[in-house]
């Protein structure tokens, strides 16, 4: 159990920030019907204007 906690907190610190060139690519690749309403708010925010 402590080991998937310990996986799970490496793999969300590897995740890019909000609204850097590494995330606004990693949204172009997702599938936009499977991004949050949070997400598409962040990536106009962010990556449009």
């Amino acid at each position: 159990m402590v080991a998937a906690i310990a996986i799970l907190t490496l793999l969300a610190a590897c995740a890019p920030e909000i609204g850097s060139k590494e995330w606004c690519a990693d949204m172009k690749q997702k599938p936009k019907g499977d991004w949050t309403a949070s997400e598409a708010a962040d990536y106009a925010k962010h990556c449009l204007f």
